[in-house]
């Protein structure tokens, strides 16, 4: 796909960016609607099974080569299908049976700070100084403001959340590192479609081993709308925009995108169900927007000299 021909201007990239965003905020709370209709492994396999479906035939459309042919691309889609699919959205989506879209969105931004701290670690080319510990530090502080101990318990139901919602993040990050030694002239969007088609595979063992069952599904209009827009607009559709925004700012802009998402979730969650975010959940987003900061201190640095070069 070539992002400069769908994205040329500075407008046309901030309308795309300001789109994912809402889409993919959104999407949290299109998840804690539909778990009331849906068991949480089998509503994330469902979603997964059909956005993949429609991402591989697009690929097959498009022309690009969509068969993996190499073991270095099978292992690129075994990673995604696992880490960034499967475990990903299991733990989010049993997550957010405890805690509410808005805090699972801002605990999910901590997934960047996580992925530079796996990467310092697994990488042999990243380095891990007190500056980079210190980051990763405030990061975690940020969700601990989130949970808040504290008031609830340490078995308190929103910790349980916050805790699984953590791992998804976790399991997320660790993914988006294994992937960059696998990187090859492999079509970025067959491998994403091949991998939610393993992830949905995946996820639908998982709900046959705890016991979910196609009869505890609700269909109701609210359950085939919320499935429908995760499948196809925040699967099929965003997915297509980050694509075109990958080839067209790069990731360490995109990854931005990551802090944009809880705010979006935030006012959806307001709009929709009512539900405000209180002065915890803020403190923690801005502690985890530090520390990213912190992390990607000199590529926000280099990005800046190379957008404003006078000014460097």
């Amino acid at each position: 796909m070539n992002g400069d021909s769908l994205l040329s201007s500075p407008i046309s990239i901030a309308a795309a960016f300001s789109l994912l965003a809402v889409l993919w905020g959104g999407s949290f709370v299109a998840i804690e609607i539909g778990l009331e209709y849906f068991p949480p492994l089998l509503f994330a396999g469902a979603r997964y099974a059909i956005a993949g479906g429609i991402v591989l035939g697009y690929a097959m459309v498009v022309g690009t080569r969509w068969l993996p042919r190499t073991r270095t691309e099978w292992t690129s889609i075994a990673v995604t299908g696992v880490l960034v699919i499967a475990v990903y959205h299991a733990f989010l989506y049993v997550g957010e049976l405890y805690v509410p879209a808005a805090i699972a969105a801002v605990v999910v931004s901590l997934s960047p700070v996580l992925t530079a701290a796996f990467a310092a670690v697994l990488l042999p080319n990243e380095r891990v100084g007190p500056v980079e510990i210190g980051g990763f530090l405030i990061g975690i502080l940020g969700v601990a403001l989130i949970a808040n101990p504290s008031t609830g318990g340490l078995v308190s139901a929103e910790l349980i959340g916050v805790g699984l919602v953590l791992a998804s993040a976790a399991s997320f990050a660790l993914g988006a590192v294994l992937l960059r030694p696998l990187r090859t002239e492999f079509s970025i969007v067959a491998l994403q479609g091949w991998a939610m088609v393993v992830g949905a595979g995946l996820l639908g063992v998982g709900a046959a081993v705890t016991g979910e069952s196609i009869a505890d599904v609700t269909l109701t209009p609210a359950a085939i709308g919320t499935l429908a827009y995760l499948a196809l607009l925040s699967g099929v559709v965003a997915f297509l925009i980050y694509f075109a925004l990958l080839d067209t700012i790069g990731p360490t802009q995109l990854h931005l995108i990551g802090y944009a998402e809880p705010v979006t979730a935030a006012a959806a969650s307001w709009l929709v169900l009512g539900h405000l975010v209180d002065g915890d959940a803020l403190l923690g987003f801005l502690a985890i927007l530090v520390g990213f900061l912190v992390l990607e201190r000199d590529a926000i640095r280099g990005l800046l000299r190379s957008r404003f070069p006078a000014r460097a």
